[in-house]
């Protein structure tokens, strides 16, 4: 089953019909042809066959008075049609088809139809069988006839039916008024759809307005409307109910043409006015260009990038691929990927510091100054800072020079480095490594990738517009390494005095000189950073502040600092020397500040607050009384040293400064002689415990001890805190002090200790002195025993670090056990 009515809008076609579909043009100009070659074609009056061959309509039914085309594609249909033609006969009945989906039956086939003549058929090889016919009179089935007509193929369907043929109406104000009303409706649609002229011409030429019921037919046929609509129009008999369903769909359809009209009109204003903007600023473009006033946009571009070349001192090498990447550009259309690729590496090139320093300043008053202002404490550090400037000012040159510092958080590495920037008057810039896993990151990423970019040194350059900053790179001892490369060996040819002078980074391909540069690094710890990169460096270590420096600190520094973030003055608030002193003694003991800053913080925040809700008035006074009430209760408390049997205090180092280590011994049972270590202890520590134990079992009889104490004794060496892991070889002399207690049964003396010891007896140095005194003072411990090679460690430390400590220097264990057992 396959039809379609051209005359109908192409919104309505169903996908799903079989039907092939021209536009309307070649529709008209089809009916066009069958006037000419029929000429005689009127409204007939004929008279019609009683009994009608059926053909289908599937997408909407016809109307009386219509000259439209159908195709059909079906084999059976398109049989009988054939079977038609050979009969002689040229009028058929045309039925929508109740059920689009449904087959070809009488069950389903709509009562009433159209009769319509057929004008001309046309088969065309695969696109079916084309049909112009004259749609004359509306009828109604009035019974199936089945079998009827010689030659007609299966499925042929006949019927008996009645015809509903126009009524001349007399002159009727009523049906006049509906006659005016419908043609002044199809007007206003004319306004919106031109394309319906064609169809009201065609109509003029056959019908008059006089002729309601034809009018109302055709006016039907114009709209869109449903089939369903359409179907009920046609089988509406009488004239005034019918004109009334067409003039309910005309103006449903004239609401529609507004709604695009007004659309339609809004879309091409939009588009007229963009294309109004864009001709008139060509014209202004061209004029600009005749008159000399503007340049093309290309050539500016081109113009720009060479005056900025002109005002640096490129290197050989970096003029030829400026020259090259530039007359590139210019032969690129700027609508092209790579003329933007092009352009932003030109702009990348031109903005590294080619031959451009910061004048550098030797003055060391001033930089003693700028030390001082960013820096509390630390002198020694300070001083020696100084003297590498000092060298600096005599070469008259500071490049080159890679300084490492070492210390826990918080006590001021990054600090330190913005203050030697400062005091020698060079730009300051500082990126992290930590974590970093892609070497790109160092070294930039090849220019064939989207979206690369240069390397954090070229960054840094293109930021600080000099060729000599200070560039300090955070975090060195947690740089990483991946799939895409280690970070840690791309910073190596950087940091290299002897290479970095044709530092190459990728995404320029041009060698950039850094030998001016002065690196400053950072790091928590030595161990974890690389061999050859730590190599390259000076390492200037910072050790923790001493309780009177963060006292300073707190005071000049981060009070200040604080009360300036949280909008508080003096006479808001204010912390008592004793409250300052009591949260660095009991709250915050870890070697920086960063704790310290924190519990201020919370204090200014409370302080604020309960200003804030009337709780209280200012001035708040901060004591040691009401320090509690602001930053909750003390973390640390000040324990003396306890006196037991196996129990022994040990000083070590950490990456976030000096503690101080319990070491516990304790005999198990006395079934047979053994030694076991708990408390995370590494590998280096179990064998400081094994070599204790073993020199304490063969020197027994020498310290007044049973020398068969621990024939069969089996003893549990323990180091509290087992959840934090614990590696030297500094912790020697307390195990073998402690072994030696529960041998001579007798408490040691509370002296604090450190050093490695040998199976001979003798005590070696160890590390991190000034750390392990510092943690000792924090305790409130006042005699420490250290190695005797450690004299001279302690001579260079300030004064202040060993003030009101008794030290006792010893190279045997034996002075070792004259002092904790005299």
């Amino acid at each position: 089953m396959t039809h379609h009515n051209l005359d109908d809008d192409d919104s309505n076609l169903d996908a799903t019909d079989e039907a092939t579909v021209n536009d309307r043009d070649a529709v008209q100009a089809e009916i066009e042809v069958a006037l000419e070659e029929d000429a005689s074609l009127v409204p007939s009056d004929q008279s019609l066959p009683e009994t009608l061959q059926i053909l289908p309509l599937s997408n909407r039914p016809l109307f009386p008075g219509l000259i439209v085309p159908l195709v059909y594609e079906s084999d059976q249909l398109m049989a009988q049609i054939r079977a038609f033609a050979a009969s002689g006969n040229n009028i058929i009945g045309l039925l929508l088809v109740a059920d689009e989906d449904g087959d070809f039956s009488t069950d389903n086939l709509c009562e009433v139809g159209v009769a319509a003549r057929v004008i001309k058929a046309i088969e065309i090889e695969d696109h079916g069988l084309h049909l112009v016919v004259e749609c004359l009179e509306r009828f109604s089935v009035r019974e199936w006839v089945a079998g009827r007509g010689e030659g007609a193929p299966e499925g042929t369907i006949f019927a008996k039916v009645t015809y509903h043929l126009a009524t001349d109406y007399s002159d009727n104000i009523q049906l006049r008024a509906y006659t005016v009303a419908i043609i002044n409706t199809i007007k206003e649609l004319l306004k919106h759809n031109p394309l319906y002229e064609e169809e009201l011409r065609l109509f003029s030429t056959r019908f008059t307005v006089d002729d309601p019921g034809r009018l109302a037919d055709f006016a039907a046929g114009l709209t869109t409307a449903d089939r369903d609509e359409l179907q009920k129009v046609l089988a509406t008999i009488p004239i005034f109910p019918r004109m009334k369903m067409v003039m309910t769909l005309l103006n449903r359809e004239l609401n529609v043409s507004k709604v695009q009209h007004k659309i339609r009109d809004s879309v091409e204003q939009r588009v007229s006015e963009q294309q109004r903007k864009f001709f008139l600023q060509e014209q202004l473009r061209e004029i600009k260009r005749e008159l000399g006033i503007e340049v093309d946009p290309k050539q500016e571009l081109i113009t720009k990038l060479r005056k900025r070349a002109k005002k640096l001192s490129f290197t050989e090498e970096a003029a030829a691929v400026f020259e090259e990447e530039i007359n590139k550009l210019e032969s690129l259309d700027p609508s092209m990927p790579d003329h933007a690729v092009t352009r932003n590496y030109l702009d990348w090139l031109l903005s590294v510091p080619w031959g451009k320093r910061a004048r550098d300043r030797y003055n060391l008053a001033r930089a003693e100054q700028a030390l001082n202002r960013h820096h509390a404490g630390l002198e020694d550090i300070k001083e020696r800072i100084l003297e590498f400037i000092a060298v600096g000012a005599r070469k008259k040159e500071l490049g080159g020079s890679i300084l490492l510092f070492v210390g826990a958080p918080g006590v001021g590495k990054t600090s330190l480095g913005k203050a030697i920037a400062e005091a020698i008057n060079r730009p300051f810039y500082r990126f992290s490594v930590g974590g970093m896993h892609d070497e790109a990151e160092i070294k930039g990423h090849r220019r064939t990738y989207i979206g690369s970019m240069p390397g954090k040194f070229v960054q840094a350059l293109k930021q600080v517009k000099v060729s000599n900053p200070v560039i300090m790179i955070d975090e060195v001892d947690k740089i990483g390494s991946g799939a895409r490369g280690d970070p840690a060996s791309a910073l190596l040819e950087a940091l290299d005095p002897e290479q970095n002078s044709e530092f190459l980074d990728h995404y320029l391909d041009v060698r950039v000189d850094l030998s001016q540069v002065l690196f400053l690094l950072t790091a928590n710890q030595l161990d974890t950073i690389p061999a050859p990169l730590r190599d390259r460096a000076e390492i200037i270590r910072l050790p923790g502040y001493m309780a009177s420096e963060k006292e300073a600190i707190a005071r000049k520094h981060l009070i200040p600092r604080q009360m300036k973030e949280h909008a508080m003055k003096r006479d808001d608030m204010r912390f008592t020397p004793a409250a300052v002193h009591h949260l660095v003694e009991y709250y915050a003991r870890e070697p920086g500040v960063r704790q310290l800053e924190q519990l201020i913080k919370k204090a200014l925040r409370k302080g604020a607050h309960r200003l804030m809700a009337g709780k209280l008035t200012a001035p708040i006074t901060v004591g040691v009384q009401n320090l509690s009430d602001f930053v909750g209760k003390p973390r640390f408390q000040r324990e003396p040293l306890r006196r037991e049997v196996g129990l022994a205090t040990g000083l070590a180092w950490t990456a976030m400064g000096g503690v101080t280590l319990s070491l516990e011994a304790a005999v198990i049972h006395q079934d047979r002689r053994g030694l076991k270590v708990t408390g995370q202890l590494g590998k280096v520590m179990q064998e400081s415990a094994e070599i204790a134990f073993s020199y304490i079992c063969s020197h027994l009889q020498r310290f007044g001890a049973d020398s068969a104490f621990y024939d069969k004794a089996w003893v549990h060496l323990h180091v509290p805190e087992g959840a934090v892991p614990k590696d030297g070889p500094s912790a020697g002399i307390t195990l073998a002090t402690a072994l030696l207690s529960l041998a001579l049964d007798r408490a040691p003396a509370p002296l604090a200790m450190t050093g490695e010891l040998t199976l001979n007896g003798d005590v070696l140095a160890i590390g991190g002195v000034r750390e392990k005194l510092l943690a000792a003072k924090r305790l409130g411990i006042k005699e420490v025993i250290l190695p005797k090679e450690n004299a001279v460690d302690v001579h260079e430390l300030p004064d202040s670090v060993a003030d009101g400590l008794t030290l006792h220097y010893v190279a045997r264990f034996d002075e070792v056990a004259k002092l904790m057992f005299p």
